[in-house]
């Protein structure tokens, strides 16, 4: 038990932050998702309101949108996968079933469409930067797609 008395104030905006921290050696590249604000339509949610297929998803399109950042214009994203031998997932679509999956939506090297469903409890996604299609004009930029759907959703 605590004995520490809290004003409302102060327990409304302890719940507000965020429990987050990177630190990083990069440089020259975008800043870290965790250093910045949440957007208004995720952070109007608290935390504990949501499942964890929700709260891994909005975090996961802030991350892609956040590595898109760092991309070229000869760039897109992808997912790279370490222990299939699946090769990469070129990211499309993003999505979550409450209230513990999350799934991928894309194709792979070949153009073949692939669909990754994973629990939350074994997430682990390897962003990867890949040259864009060579018929493809400007590169695509899911993440500030995706982003969208945040708002929509709030």
């Amino acid at each position: 038990m605590d004995d520490k008395i809290e004003t409302t104030a102060e327990h409304v905006e302890a719940d507000a932050l965020r429990p987050c921290r990177a630190a990083t050696t990069m440089r020259g590249e975008a800043g870290t998702v965790e250093r910045e604000p949440l957007p208004e339509a995720v952070a109007k949610k608290p935390v504990d309101q949501k499942s964890p297929a929700e709260w891994a998803y909005q975090r996961l399109i802030l991350y892609i949108k956040n590595f898109e950042k760092t991309l070229d214009d000869e760039h897109e994203i992808a997912m790279g996968f370490t222990d299939t031998g699946a090769g990469f997932l070129r990211i499309e679509g993003l999505g979550y079933f409450d209230p513990d999956i999350v799934t991928f939506y894309g194709t792979d090297q070949v153009g073949m469409r692939m669909q990754l469903v994973q629990h939350v409890s074994q997430l682990n996604v390897l962003l990867r930067a890949l040259p864009k299609a060579p018929e493809a004009g400007e590169p695509r930029r899911i993440g500030f797609e995706l982003a969208k759907a945040l708002d929509e959703d709030g």
